[in-house]
């Protein structure tokens, strides 16, 4: 069995799907570093950040089973993110949410997607409209969806996201349609899209209710004003991704556009900014 062990976390959503789209078939966290596990040695000529770790050569051992096992869902303020196979252990009157592990870009275990998570269950997104900034897996949007919003949408740059977020969506009863997806049960509307705040896609459809993103701080920098423009007057802003240190230019960011109500919280040294658009 050959393991390649480097630093790292199993929280550390960038390094992880790196290690994913490599070709790892598994990945643990054992005594401070992560372990992943591929079938034949990698040079990662096209992932250079995977450079540094050492190869191992170990006795097979039935990793996925043990990895199955150590798993256990996140409950996130009225949702609960779930792999397939512990269904049956979403707590009764949760809202279950069903991430598999191993598709990468989220799986709903890191502060960072958890504490979003709360905050939109936090809020009355009954009828609402949901933008998710950095969609990744898709885990907001579908649990913006979930939670009663009638319409999300999740954006990312990163075209390898959007048939993940596809996937996990069908997995949570969503079929696909034209355009986009609806769930079979409520018939909310779901979407994912490869494109940016200043698309042309975005900027027809109007301003959303609610605007969720999970980003690093110099991106909320970057993309405060789009958020203004993309946010009707009085919609909740919700911003996560932020290391504590840089909590600093996420709130002159957010005093510079006219945000108000600006609140903050940490988990660990991530934290997790929420606002309002004072925008009239």
């Amino acid at each position: 069995m050959l393991v390649y062990r480097l630093p790292g976390t199993l929280e550390d959503e960038e390094l992880t799907a790196l290690l994913w789209e490599a070709g790892a078939t598994g990945l643990e966290e054992r005594g401070g570093l992560l372990r992943a596990y591929f079938e034949e040695e990698q040079p990662f000529t096209e992932w250079p950040d995977l450079a540094g770790g050492e190869w191992l050569e170990e006795e097979d051992r039935d990793w996925q089973a043990e990895w199955k096992q150590s798993l256990r869902p996140v409950q996130a303020g009225r949702v609960t993110v779930v792999p397939g196979w512990l269904l049956h252990e979403v707590p009764p009157g949760q809202v279950p949410l069903i991430i598999e592990p191993g598709m990468a870009f989220g799986t709903g275990h890191h502060a960072t997607t958890r504490m979003a998570v709360e905050a939109l269950s936090a809020l009355d997104l009954e009828g609402q409209t949901v933008l998710d900034v950095g969609t990744g897996s898709g885990v907001l949007a579908m649990a913006a969806s979930l939670l009663g919003a009638s319409e999300a949408l999740g954006l990312d740059i990163d075209p390898l996201t959007i048939p993940v977020a596809f996937e996990n969506a069908e997995a949570n009863g969503f079929v696909k349609d034209a355009p986009g997806l609806h769930h079979t049960a409520t018939g909310r509307r779901l979407n994912f899209m490869e494109g940016t705040l200043d698309g042309e896609d975005i900027e027809d459809s109007g301003r959303y209710d609610v605007l969720v993103a999970n980003l690093y701080a110099e991106l909320h920098d970057l993309l405060a004003p789009d958020y203004r423009t993309s946010l009707r007057a009085g919609g909740p802003l919700i911003l996560t991704g932020i290391l504590e240190p840089r909590l600093p230019l996420v709130r002159a960011a957010l005093e510079r556009e006219g945000f108000l109500d600006v609140q903050e919280r940490l988990d660990g040294e991530w934290a997790l900014v929420t606002a309002r658009n004072g925008e009239d």
